[in-house]
């Protein structure tokens, strides 16, 4: 059942505009510190996140944030990248944040350099878990063009796609392996993680932009 506050996919679709940050949004009936764990650690983040296969931690700086390396294992090419995390446990009513710059110079990574952040919302149903982010399209003039029509709307779906992976994991047990793209086609599998779960705007909309609800860790990092 969609919780309170959930927008059709027609709904969707119509208030986002191509060039927009991404927005996504789940509820994750599951405990605060259960959906923090499966996120913050980068060993289980990739396990249910598909936009990456290894996030190596390589320093971590005086103010708490930490360096790291990203890998997309494509299997014909690895995309890499580099990037800063920063996560923040004590805010507002409970809330935490998590606040990511990252870049790469791969000429066939889709991505340039982006910033975004994470909000953990603690409700009587569960934990809001959200996302807002934005970046440089790569490929050049390709992307530019390419962008907008195919990357942006393919990257929204692939991340609302592994926040439902990962909303199966913190609420019924079920691994992120159980859920990768073969095993969900399987005849007779009841559970699939579908990426139409989640919002791709605010239910409340009091500013301009997504990223204006960025945390400010966020500035903080991107310095």
């Amino acid at each position: 059942m969609p919780y309170a506050g959930a927008v059709s996919p027609a709904s969707r679709i119509r208030r986002r505009r191509p060039t927009a940050p991404l927005y996504v949004e789940i509820l994750v009936r599951a405990p605060l510190e259960r959906v923090w764990e499966l996120t913050q650690d980068p060993t289980a983040h990739v396990r249910w996140d598909a936009r990456f296969t290894a996030i190596l931690p390589t320093r971590e700086r005086a103010d708490g944030s930490q360096e790291f390396r990203y890998e997309l294992d494509l299997r014909l090419h690895t995309i890499r990248g580099t990037g800063i995390s920063k996560g923040t446990r004590t805010a507002r009513g409970g809330e935490r944040t998590s606040a990511l710059v990252f870049n790469s110079d791969d000429r066939l990574s889709p991505l340039g350099a982006g910033r975004g952040y994470w909000r953990y919302i603690p409700t009587a149903e569960g934990v809001r878990f959200l996302t807002g982010y934005d970046y440089a399209p790569g490929w050049g003039i390709l992307g530019k063009l390419l962008d907008p029509l195919v990357i942006r709307p393919f990257v929204w779906w692939l991340t609302a796609r592994s926040f439902d992976r990962l909303r199966l994991w913190a609420e019924s047990g079920i691994l992120p392996e159980e859920t990768t793209w073969w095993r969900a086609l399987r005849p007779g599998r009841r559970v699939r993680p579908r990426a139409g779960r989640c919002l791709s705007r605010p239910v409340s909309r009091r500013r301009a932009d997504v990223m204006d609800d960025a945390p400010a860790s966020l500035g903080e990092i991107s310095r």
